[in-house]
Formats: C-alpha cells, sequence, structure tokens
C-alpha cells in the first residue's frame, strides 16, 4: 500500500479554488448525510439517464443488459425459487435536468473514506497545477476532466442503471496535469508502515497506469455491480494528461520563475 501523504513543494500562491472544492465537496457531503439516499440518488449520474434522456424517478431492479424494470413493493415477490436476490437501486426523483446529473455527481461521495481519500489527493496536488493554470483555467480544467471522467464510464456501460458518483475523475486529472509537470516532485508517501519519499513520476504515475490498467481489466463487469469507476479515473487522467502537454510551456515558464526566487531568497547577504 502506497497513500500520498504530501509533497516537498508548496507554491507561491494561495490556492483558492482548491480549498474551495475542497469545502463545497466536504459541505455536499453533509447534506447527503442530512437528506439521505435518495438526495444522493437522484443527484447522481445514472448511465442509462445520460443515455435515454429520460429520468429514473423511483426505485427499480438491476438488471444487467436491460432496461429498467419498478421494483415491487415486496423484492422477493420478485424471486423465483433458486434464482439470486435482485438488487433493488433507490433511484428518486432528480430536481434537474438529467444531464446536469454529470456535474452535480462529481461533488457527491459514497463514504467518510471515499470523501476523505479524494480531498487527499486533491489538496496534495491540487495547489500546483492550479498556480500553472491560474484560477478560472484551473476550474475549468477540474470540470472537463470530471466530465470526460463520467462519460468514458457511461460509454462502457449505457444501460447499467447503477449511479455513478465522485470527484475521482476530476482529481485524477489534476494528477495527470501534475505528473507532466511535475515528474520529479518529491512525494512524501506512507508505505505500508514506513513513511519516505519519492517522486511523483512513481507515485502519480504508477496510479494513473494501475488506473487504466484496472478499467481495461474490468471491462466485462462495467455497469454490473458498484464498486470503483477506474475508467472514470483513467477518462479524468488522460484529459488532464492532454491538457499539461498543452499548456506545457505555461508550466515551465512557471518552474523558471519559481526556481528564480528561490535562488534570490538564498543568495547570502553581507
Amino acid at each position: 500500500m502506497v497513500l500520498p501523504l504530501g509533497d516537498l513543494h508548496p507554491t507561491r500562491i494561495t490556492p483558492v479554488v482548491t480549498y474551495t472544492l475542497i469545502a463545497l465537496n466536504v459541505l455536499m457531503y453533509v447534506v447527503q448525510l442530512d437528506r439521505g439516499r435518495e438526495f444522493t440518488m437522484a443527484l447522481a449520474a445514472t448511465p442509462w439517464e445520460i443515455t435515454h434522456n429520460r429520468d429514473i424517478d423511483e426505485p427499480i431492479l438491476a438488471r444487467p443488459g436491460g432496461a429498467p424494470a419498478r421494483a415491487p413493493a415486496d423484492p422477493f415477490d420478485a424471486r423465483r425459487p433458486g434464482t439470486p436476490r435482485p438488487v433493488v437501486i433507490p433511484h428518486a426523483p432528480s430536481p434537474i435536468p438529467v444531464w446536469l446529473t454529470l456535474i452535480t455527481c462529481m461533488f457527491l461521495h459514497g463514504g467518510p473514506m471515499h470523501l476523505i481519500g479524494n480531498m487527499l489527493f486533491l489538496w496534495i496536488y491540487g495547489d500546483n497545477v492550479e498556480e500553472v493554470l491560474g484560477s478560472v483555467r484551473y476550474l475549468l480544467v477540474y470540470l472537463a476532466c470530471g466530465l470526460v471522467g463520467s462519460l468514458a464510464q457511461i460509454a462502457a456501460a449505457p444501460n447499467s442503471v447503477i449511479p455513478t458518483l465522485g470527484a475521482s475523475g476530476a482529481i485524477a486529472g489534476v494528477m495527470g496535469a501534475y505528473v507532466i509537470w511535475f515528474p520529479h516532485n518529491q512525494i512524501r508517501v506512507l508505505v505500508f508502515r514506513f513513511i519516505t519519499v519519492l517522486p511523483a513520476v512513481v507515485v502519480v504515475g504508477g496510479w494513473i497506469a494501475l488506473q487504466i490498467y484496472l478499467g481495461v481489466a474490468g471491462l466485462g463487469q462495467i455497469g454490473e455491480t458498484g464498486g470503483v469507476a477506474y475508467l472514470a479515473h483513467a477518462g479524468g487522467a488522460v484529459t488532464g494528461i492532454l491538457v499539461a502537454f498543452l499548456f506545457y510551456d505555461r508550466a515551465q515558464h512557471a518552474k523558471a520563475v519559481e526556481a528564480y526566487y528561490q535562488g534570490w531568497r538564498e543568495t547570502p547577504y553581507y
């Protein structure tokens, strides 16, 4: 197990957008806890809803490869002798057009550890990327990476009725840009029970490669059960990498400016 704890390269800016995104995600999770599961289901992105432009506004039975089926009052009514217990997805009416759930789903999380893990990664990598892009570009790139990540997951299972949620696709995009611009940045990591430092190309590059591998390996099961949306991670990361090459010169300029100020700060005085 390799868990990043922080990078050793602070920025010269206050990453306002990164802090705001963290606050919004935490606030939305508090609202999720207060409003309950129906609120979460109503704002999560469901592939079948997106591809059919129709809202599933009541609990349904999950039927792999088929259209949604209304759940009976007693789920056991749908059972035949010897068949598995049916899975009921607690869908609820969405207060917004279904295509907007591609945005709202980025601010929802499935549990406290899901939230903490995502916000830790955003806190570690977001400030450096925000410094290069500037606040407005950074926000647009963040949302674009999350959107592409969701679309990648949906494209692999367009008829799935299992909702998707989480900021992972957007944050994977931030990490993709980070590893292209700062491959040699040192990341403090927890490796099992020991804390050490490793270059970003190993920590972040290895994580992205793993997400792509797991996403491709699990193509046959996507949309049939819940779990980690590896293709959303991969789609977001690839988008972030493409953005990084687009703004590569800007990143090099930012690093040159930082190196200049670092040298100035270290100049001895007599």
